[in-house]
């Protein structure tokens, strides 16, 4: 069925040990590219990884998950090997969001799971929110699904936005890139990420690097360095986690997010936040770890990501399945 829709595109290629395959689905200013592993009838599930990374991110994850999903994971716009958005175009989150729902419409999809980290764990809040009826199932790794931000901050963010924007397109050829060797672009990304193994920064450069003339340079878009210009509040934030349906589970790292980035006046939102989704029944775990615990140390997760997995969707689908199969 998957290789009989013509508006994706299939590669095959290898990533670790594994054969899996490359997609390409066109959107109006390019491509979105990704990588794909599992059955082509396998349960669907849609990886989505956080910012500046790319779909290597889920690389040592998936192969420790279960076998019968499909799972795709995608280079959103502007990361990995995915097609920048136009000149004078924002970043803006809720873009993300409708590259989610472009995605899964050239897969047919109508009905799937998502994993998401960080910046992708709450691309998958939103969209769940905005598609209740689409997703049945959430693993945020790293990531509460939204990122309140105090209501008296946000014009001063939207404006912030603005300025660095008209900033970078006044230094366009300053903005092109530097040319590295593969060493110290290496070198950078760990210096960025300094929580990331060598094993990790070496997956992430295989989809985060383009090679050119002199050495290699960073395949990102620069403008997603740039202020996000569209900002949830916290009341926002509760009344769009309300329209989730989904069973969700929340993995979070001792030495992740809240540690790392969190600020003093976020945390106190978060903790909220947090709270209701306990309050309808949904997981909420700390595992050892950092921000990237999912890369550095899969084995930490996988058994948490395949028991919700296998309990909230799999045993489903063969609930559904044996109901239809007793009726004939």
């Amino acid at each position: 069925m998957m290789q009989a829709l013509k508006r994706v595109r299939y590669f095959q290629c290898r990533t670790m040990t594994q054969a899996v395959s490359e997609l390409s689905v066109p959107v109006p200013w390019g491509e979105i590219r990704g990588r794909v592993w599992g059955p082509d009838n396998g349960r669907p599930v849609l990886c989505l990884h956080g910012w500046a990374d790319n779909c290597g991110t889920f690389n040592t994850l998936i192969p420790l998950l279960p076998k019968e999903c499909r799972y795709v994971a995608v280079d959103l716009p502007g990361h990995g090997q995915s097609s920048h958005r136009h000149p004078g175009v924002f970043y803006a989150f809720p873009s993300y969001v409708m590259d989610v729902r472009r995605v899964v419409d050239a897969l047919q999809w109508s009905k799937f799971s998502i994993i998401g980290h960080s910046m992708g764990g709450n691309v998958a809040g939103m969209f769940s929110a905005l598609y209740p009826d689409m997703v049945d199932a959430v693993v945020m790794l790293d990531s509460y699904g939204f990122l309140p931000t105090n209501s008296e901050d946000v014009p001063k963010a939207m404006r912030q936005g603005m300025d660095e924007l008209l900033q970078y397109e006044k230094k366009a050829e300053e903005n092109k890139g530097r040319v590295y060797t593969y060493e110290k672009a290496a070198e950078r990304l760990q210096a960025a990420n300094p929580e990331l193994s060598e094993q990790s920064v070496h997956i992430l450069l295989e989809r985060g690097l383009v090679h050119v003339d002199g050495g290699v340079m960073f395949s990102r878009d620069f403008r997603i360095n740039l202020k996000n210009i569209v900002r949830i509040t916290w009341e926002q934030c509760l009344e769009v986690q309300s329209k989730i349906t989904a069973s969700v589970l929340l993995i979070l790292a001792e030495e992740g997010f809240e540690k790392k980035f969190a600020k003093p006046d976020q945390k106190e939102l978060i903790a909220a936040l947090l709270q209701a989704y306990r309050d309808k029944n949904n997981a909420v775990v700390t595992v050892p770890g950092d921000h990237h615990v999912h890369l550095n140390n899969p084995e930490n997760v996988a058994p948490l990501v395949s028991d919700f997995l296998q309990t909230k969707v799999l045993s489903q689908s063969d609930s559904v399945t044996d109901e239809k199969s007793s009726r004939l």
